[in-house]
């Protein structure tokens, strides 16, 4: 409330200000005050020319000069007419009054209209006070940048910043931000390979001198380092080694935990270097195949046969592989990495068509487990196979 009473003070200052040099027009009549000026300098001229203060010549001549300004003023005011000050303050009073009425109702109005009334107040205390979800990302890291701006040597700000630069995919920062906090926090295995990663995504996916160097820093920390071991395979994959990669990879799936959610990378990549991986390996913790149900996938044996055959064979025989997983599935369809690995199998086969008829299948079968179904879509999302 007390806001809205200085404001209408400030709207009522304004407008008298504006208005009030009108309230005087007529108190100021230049024409009658120039005539009476003019008038008492001639007769102070006949004064001096009588006292002898000034020569005949100088006071013809100035008598002229002021006769001539004097005839001026009174043509003026005389063109200018009589003067009726009532009239003009009674003008200047009604618009005085419309102008203290209609501006306020006017910008009240607007405001009514366009603005949000109703939106409660947020006092500065407040603002600062407010919790992080509340705020913009952009704001967010704008306080973290000023900061360390103000305290370069904070390693945890640095540390805090840099993989939200990964998610924006300014990757130049993350760099910077993951140099730090290594120079800062010194060496761990989980730093060296942050490092090496932003340097990779700097670097437009390539593994870089530079970011292999990280990666091995990191696996001699900590041999167990996935990130670190998955990168060196792509190294591997990139300089043209593809079977070092393809052992790197099948190395990581074999020592992966159960729960590991980025075995399904590991096995995406290594079905680029082997397209045999992509066929479902023998099943583990959910036990065994039931005697004389189909095979659930190759073997050990299988998959040794398989690397050392032609291309051609190779194909015929991982396209085997792949067939029977697909038998296998439409007489039990609840075996989601089932779907899962027939999916990559017919993406890396570049048989789309069989990938997109698996996906629907996938999802009649699955249609009554939410879970399994969302994994199934992530994964067709993943292979390009919408639409």
């Amino acid at each position: 409330m007390t806001l809205w009473f200085i404001l209408a003070l400030m709207t009522v200052a304004a407008v008298f200000a504006v208005l009030w040099p009108l309230s005087r027009h007529g108190a100021y009549r230049p024409s009658g005050t120039d005539i009476a000026v003019y008038q008492d300098q001639l007769e102070e001229l006949d004064r001096d020319r009588k006292a002898g203060l000034i020569a005949e010549p100088e006071a013809v001549a100035a008598r002229v000069e002021v006769a001539r300004r004097l005839i001026a003023a009174a043509d003026a005011d005389a063109s200018a007419g009589a003067f009726k000050p009532s009239q003009s303050r009674r003008r200047v009073a009604m618009v005085l009054v419309l102008a203290l009425a209609l501006l306020p109702i006017g910008a009240g109005a607007l405001y009514v209209m366009t603005g949000s009334p109703q939106l409660p107040g947020m006092p500065l205390a407040a603002r600062v006070s407010a919790p992080a979800e509340a705020s913009s990302i952009e704001s967010l890291i704008a306080k973290v940048e000023a900061h360390l701006e103000r305290s370069p040597e904070d390693g945890r700000g640095w540390e805090v910043l840099a993989p939200v630069y990964m998610r924006l995919g300014r990757f130049d920062d993350a760099v910077k931000a993951r140099r730090n906090a290594l120079r800062l926090h010194g060496a761990t295995a989980a730093r060296e390979a942050d490092f090496g990663e932003a340097l990779v995504g700097a670097a437009n996916g390539v593994v870089t001198a530079d970011a292999k160097a990280a990666f091995e820093r990191a696996r001699a920390l900590d041999a167990r380092m996935f990130k670190a071991a998955y990168f060196l395979g792509l190294a591997a994959e990139q300089d043209g080694r593809r079977e070092e990669a393809a052992s790197i990879w099948r190395g990581l799936i074999a020592t992966a935990p159960p729960e590991a959610s980025w075995v399904e990378l590991i096995r995406s990549s290594l079905a680029r270097v082997d397209p045999a991986a992509v066929a479902p390996s023998a099943p583990s913790a959910q036990g065994s195949a039931a005697p004389g149900s189909p095979s659930p996938g190759p073997t050990a044996d299988d998959m040794a046969a398989a690397a050392s055959l032609p291309p051609e064979q190779r194909s015929e025989m991982v396209r085997g592989m792949v067939d029977r997983l697909a038998t296998r599935l439409r007489q039990d369809g609840s075996d989601v990495d089932g779907w899962l690995r027939l999916l990559r199998a017919y993406a890396v086969l570049g048989d789309a068509e069989k990938a997109k008829a698996a996906a629907a299948e996938a999802r009649r079968a699955l249609s009554g487990a939410p879970e399994k179904l969302h994994r199934v879509e992530e994964a067709v999302k993943a292979l390009g196979l919408e639409g």
